[in-house]
């Protein structure tokens, strides 16, 4: 793992949520996308090094609308960037950790991500994520 990527937080209202977040940060959102594969809308802070994902939930059967009624707004996950997200896959499930999905899937801000299951990682969700254009034709 080379760095943390970003800090998901889960947002009822993704509109009340960046106007908040731009008042904390003194910065505005860089950039707000439909995320299809997850069914959510995000948005993301950049903070020097450090980025913010506020996630929104377009369906009510999505992994952030059920995280939402069971635990309320907050933060959702930790993302760590990955140089190989195949091999890091492979490394972490040796290591006894159990991948939520067993191939890689598109998600927000040109990514290719996977999620290890919270059970195996003390209760947090961890995302690795690797940019596409970083891809080496794994």
């Amino acid at each position: 793992m080379q760095k943390i990527e970003h800090i998901g937080v889960a947002v009822k209202d993704v509109d009340f949520s960046e106007q908040l977040f731009e008042k904390l940060l003194g910065v505005a959102s860089y950039k707000r996308e439909f995320v299809e594969s997850e069914n959510v809308i995000t948005s993301f802070f950049q903070v020097g090094d450090s980025k913010i994902e506020l996630l929104q939930a377009t369906n009510p059967d999505s992994a952030i609308a059920k995280y939402i009624e069971k635990r309320g707004e907050g933060m959702h996950h930790i993302a760590f960037e990955v140089k190989d997200i195949y091999a890091e896959m492979k490394r972490l499930e040796g290591e006894g950790f159990t991948l939520i999905n067993a191939i890689p899937k598109f998600g927000a801000d040109n990514k290719l991500v996977c999620f290890l299951h919270p059970k195996t990682t003390n209760g947090v969700l961890i995302e690795l994520c690797q940019a596409i254009e970083n891809m080496s034709g794994s």
